[in-house]
């Protein structure tokens, strides 16, 4: 994955709570066998008008259809956003649409895990913190993931926390395997002791 260390970009505001994983990505919107174009079902329901089942063309009412917001890559939410089901496709539809940070009052618990484990940045702030990056309309944000501090358009700074583990595999651009696998040497002694102190467990079906 691509390091977070620094970004900066436009933020675009969908400051609605609640916004739940089905909303991200509706599950009639995830036929891929790849996360790649998953971005195209982002907020499906609500990018796009329908005749019927089918697809009618853009909804001009929707913040990321707007030619200002179209390329933003930094997402304001409400209060909970990405709660409902667990579903990964939602971190995936949002960054293969370009998104990297999510800036929300709150979050779905399973969703913020799964930000930090696809590389995306999901940073809790204060409801009027994320009202007054949404009113500064198309001026950028620049997100500093290493001093955990936003600088507003109008040079106004904001600071943030992120949990250190996610914090860490952001910054080198680990998923959450690769973070594990830091531990080789230490998973690879456990192994070995444990072979000598229990060495039925490691039976292979074969040979018991």
């Amino acid at each position: 994955m691509k390091p977070f260390t620094q970004h900066s970009g436009i933020a675009a505001a969908l400051l609605v709570d609640n916004i739940d994983t089905d909303q991200i990505i509706p599950s009639r919107e995830m036929k891929r066998v790849s996360k790649l174009g998953l971005g195209e079902g982002l907020f499906a329901g609500w990018r796009y008008v329908y005749d019927g089942a089918e697809r009618a063309g853009e909804n001009a009412e929707f913040v990321l259809n707007d030619p200002v917001f179209r390329n933003a890559t930094i997402l304001l939410g409400g209060a909970n956003f990405g709660c409902g089901s667990s579903r990964e496709h939602a971190v995936w539809a949002l960054a293969d649409f370009g998104i990297r940070a999510v800036i929300a009052s709150s979050f779905g618990r399973i969703f913020r895990n799964n930000c930090a484990r696809n590389g995306l940045l999901a940073v809790e702030l204060a409801a009027e913190h994320v009202d007054r990056i949404a009113a500064q309309g198309a001026e950028p944000v620049d997100i500093d993931l290493e001093a955990c501090r936003l600088t507003l358009g109008d040079g106004t700074t904001i600071d943030f926390d992120v949990p250190p583990a996610d914090r860490d595999m952001l910054i080198r651009g680990l998923d959450y395997i690769d973070f594990a696998l830091r531990y080789a040497d230490d998973i690879d002694a456990f192994v070995t002791r444990d072979r000598r102190s229990r060495p039925w467990a490691h039976l292979r079906a074969s040979e018991s």
